[in-house]
């Protein structure tokens, strides 16, 4: 009887170095977004800091972004979260789930904009960005706040900065659903067809917002997963009016 407690004491061995490991690997991966994602910011803001706000053609403050990776498209600010990012952009929804911003292979990968859209397009009604809900807090799990009513009212403005132009983004609606309800549509036949989608996103919403949307504006969708609904196809998504800073 011995060898058979031996072998299962191996197997219990075996078995918690395994999950030793798997847990090494993930604390690490969680560790080097961190500071993949710290380097970024700094880029990105002591670039911001020396640059003229006036230009033409590609911002200044993205020039050494983009040296080091010619997807990315803009950056993304919430006040009182952890959500300071770049945004990143393929001819797919696919690349940017498992890369940064260096093209690397990551668990938490990288904010990104849908394929359909495009930056320079100041037509487009919906621009669509996603981002992991990592369990650490990082990439878009923090827009979990938004549920918070007090959060809300604190924080009604995202802060959207594209290769050409700077944006406040007015949150008016925040929802959980799944991906049964589409609201990542982009085109829109009509009006009024884009008028009662927006409608629509309104009535899901969990807070009551006075922000007014007309046919001529455009939002911002940003979506992320939720466990409460549905374990893979649950979503929580925030909308919000897009205003050129400075109006």
């Amino acid at each position: 009887m011995k060898w058979i407690q031996r072998i299962l004491t191996v197997t219990a061995l075996i078995a918690f170095v395994y999950a030793g490991s798997r847990l090494f690997i993930i604390g690490y991966d969680y560790y080097e977004n961190w500071r993949n994602m710290n380097e970024v910011q700094d880029i990105f803001n002591n670039e911001l800091e020396q640059s003229e706000e006036e230009s033409f053609g590609i911002r200044p403050q993205f020039d050494p972004l983009l040296a080091i990776n010619n997807d990315i498209v803009g950056w993304i600010t919430v006040d009182d979260t952890r959500i300071d990012y770049p945004i990143l952009q393929s001819e797919d929804n696919e690349y940017y789930l498992t890369r940064n911003y260096k093209r690397k292979d990551t668990r938490a990968g990288s904010i990104f904009m849908d394929f359909r859209n495009d930056v320079s397009d100041e037509s487009e009604r919906n621009t669509i960005l996603y981002g992991h809900r990592m369990k650490d807090g990082s990439m878009f799990a923090q827009l979990t706040k938004y549920l918070d009513k007090d959060f809300y009212m604190d924080h009604p403005t995202v802060y959207f900065d594209t290769l050409y132009a700077g944006y406040d983004l007015e949150v008016f609606s925040v929802y959980q659903t799944t991906t049964d309800f589409y609201y990542i549509e982009t085109d829109f036949a009509s009006n009024e067809q884009y008028l009662h989608f927006i409608d629509t996103l309104k009535g899901k919403s969990v807070h009551q917002t006075d922000v007014a949307i007309a046919e001529n504006d455009r939002i911002v969708t940003l979506s992320t997963c939720d466990y409460s609904l549905d374990p893979t196809e649950g979503r929580l998504v925030v909308h919000a009016k897009v205003v050129e800073r400075g109006e």
